[in-house]
């Protein structure tokens, strides 16, 4: 049985930082690529990062480049994400998904991602 962890989560204000983690278990962690999605309130969920499962090849969403770094541990079985610079429009439930689909050209999307955490808050107050 393939499990999800995402944690990290929390309220932080504007201009700080955060970092999520995302433990899996279950599966082969090196077999697959991994990626972060959000949703907000009222809004499509969208996808923030994904990362090839060598680690080498990343991609963001243009709202969050230059702020965000998504890295796994692949000893670990764990994934991150380093979000600076945080803003209120950040606020979101942030999720961590697997999949075996990775493209380097774009953020993730949804469709490509077989198995899912319950996702983390982050909260950004202005």
């Amino acid at each position: 049985q393939v499990q999800v962890v995402e944690s990290g989560g929390g309220l932080v204000q504007a201009g700080g930082s955060l970092r999520l983690s995302c433990s899996i278990s279950g599966l082969t962690f090196t077999d697959y690529a991994m990626a972060w999605f959000r949703q907000a309130p009222g809004k499509e969920r969208e996808g923030v990062s994904s990362i090839k499962w060598s680690g080498i090849s990343t991609t963001y969403a243009d709202s969050v480049k230059g702020r965000f770094t998504i890295s796994r541990d692949n000893a670990k079985n764990t994934l991150y994400l380093q979000m600076n610079s945080l803003k209120p429009e950040d606020t979101a439930m942030y999720y961590c998904a697997a999949g075996i689909m990775f493209s380097e050209y774009r953020p993730p999307v949804s469709y490509q991602y077989k198995y899912w955490g319950q996702g983390t808050q982050v909260t950004v107050s202005s």
